[in-house]
Order: structure tokens, then C-alpha cells, then sequence
């Protein structure tokens, strides 16, 4: 095999304690365009993602010891590699708990591994594809109250500090500074900031906005750069700028 092309494929990290779904999801990924390391529990995840570089983790909830939510919460300290969360609950409030912690996408047990296939590239295109708005050059950058966001750079600053933002919610605050003092309801920013095939139900966006509000809020408890608007969505209310290009 030529090593070249496949060190050039996406490195999927499956994280669970099931055996038999470890080399069901290895078998059929690895068959379809990935590289595919498997880990049982939190220590070989630990192991694969110091000794390797992964693209993207699929990592169930529900696991003996350290769970999927503790160890995506272990994960998101340091580090905004894409998640996605398997669990075999299928209730709402799971979904928007994953999410809190970090997760990027979430799939129900039991699934069609070619819809998680679809899934993962999904996610990568999301978290390696720039979001530049059509017509805007990918020098610019956006300001708005003491941030700066660097589009080229997909990052986010306050003075010399640099804010960590996953994808999901870099995505979210373009969708906010290309409307500033808009409303926007859920709807509109589930097509503008993920697309409505990757989140399938609209709390997930009250999620995001949540996580968005707790890297720029001053107090996420009483936000004024993102308000929201009862029965219509959500507004970003500062000034937007722009410079470069």
C-alpha cells in the first residue's frame, strides 16, 4: 500500500467498549476512504491521541468508568478535534448534553454505519473547509466589540488572547457578523451556521449559542452581544467592522 496515500486519509479515533462495534465501525470505515484506530476506554484514547494525529473521534456515551461526556469534556481542555457522540439513548436531552460538552455531531444506537460515514466526512468538511462568505476575501478581518476574527485564520482574539472556538461555534458567529442586529430565528442559523442535515432538531442551536455566549459573553447569564428575542430567536446587537482584503 502506498503510504503516502494513506497517511493522506482522515484518522477516524472509534472510542468504545464494545468489541464487536470497534471492528464493525474499523472494517466499514477503513473501506471507505479512513484511517481507523479503535480504543476501548479512556487510557488507549488517551495513548492514540498522543501518539497519533486524529481527525475526528466517534466516542460513546454510555461506557464503563470514564464516560463519553467525561472524556469529551477531556478532550475539549485542550484540544477542538470534531466529535461525534454514539449513544444508545435516543432522547433529546442526551443530545443537548453531549453538545454541551463539546460534541459536533451525535448519532443514535443502533445505526446505519454507511449514515455515520456520511456523517463523519460531513463534520471534517465543517471543520476543515474556511468559512468565507461568498465575495469576501479571506484576508479580512471581522471586529466587533473588543474581539477580532480573523477569517483566514479561522480565529477568534480579545486583545492578545486568543479564544478557542470548535467548529460549530466559529460557524455560528460568522452567521451572527454577516447579520449584525438581525433577528435571526432558529431556523435561519441552523442553514446558515451547520445546515439542517447535520443538526436534525433546533435546541441543539440554543446549545451552541450557550457555548458561544460563554467564550464572549462578559456574563453568560446576562448577555448583551448576543440577545435573545422571545418567540422570534436571536439578535448579535454590537457594531461589526471590517478591515483588510
Amino acid at each position: 500500500m502506498n503510504t503516502a496515500s494513506e497517511n493522506a486519509k482522515p484518522h477516524v479515533l472509534i472510542v468504545d467498549d464494545d468489541q464487536e462495534i470497534r471492528t464493525l465501525l474499523s472494517r466499514f470505515l477503513s473501506k471507505h476512504e479512513f484511517r481507523v484506530t479503535t480504543a476501548k476506554d479512556g487510557r488507549e484514547m488517551r495513548e492514540a491521541l498522543k501518539d497519533w494525529k486524529i481527525d475526528l473521534i466517534v466516542l460513546d456515551l454510555m461506557m464503563p468508568g470514564e464516560d463519553g461526556l467525561t472524556l469529551c469534556r477531556q478532550v475539549r481542555n485542550d484540544s477542538d478535534v470534531p466529535i461525534i457522540m454514539l449513544t444508545a439513548m435516543g432522547e433529546d436531552v442526551d443530545r443537548i448534553i453531549g453538545l454541551e460538552v463539546g460534541a459536533d455531531d451525535y448519532m443514535a444506537k443502533p445505526f446505519n454505519p454507511r449514515e455515520l460515514s456520511a456523517r463523519i466526512k460531513a463534520v471534517l468538511r465543517r471543520s476543515a473547509a474556511p468559512t468565507v462568505p461568498v465575495g469576501e476575501n479571506s484576508n479580512e478581518v471581522i471586529s466587533f466589540d473588543q474581539f477580532r476574527l480573523d477569517v483566514g485564520t479561522r480565529t477568534l482574539s480579545k486583545g492578545d488572547e486568543g479564544v478557542p472556538l470548535t467548529a460549530g461555534e466559529y460557524d455560528l458567529l460568522i452567521a451572527f457578523v454577516e447579520h449584525p442586529r438581525r433577528v435571526l430565528n432558529r431556523d435561519q442559523l441552523l442553514d446558515m451556521a451547520r445546515g439542517r442535515a447535520a443538526i436534525p432538531f433546533d435546541r441543539a442551536i440554543d446549545v451552541q449559542v450557550g457555548r458561544l455566549r460563554k467564550k464572549i459573553e462578559p456574563d453568560a447569564k446576562n448577555p448583551t452581544l448576543i440577545k435573545t428575542v422571545r418567540g422570534g430567536g436571536y439578535m448579535f446587537t454590537p457594531e461589526v467592522t471590517r478591515s483588510g482584503g
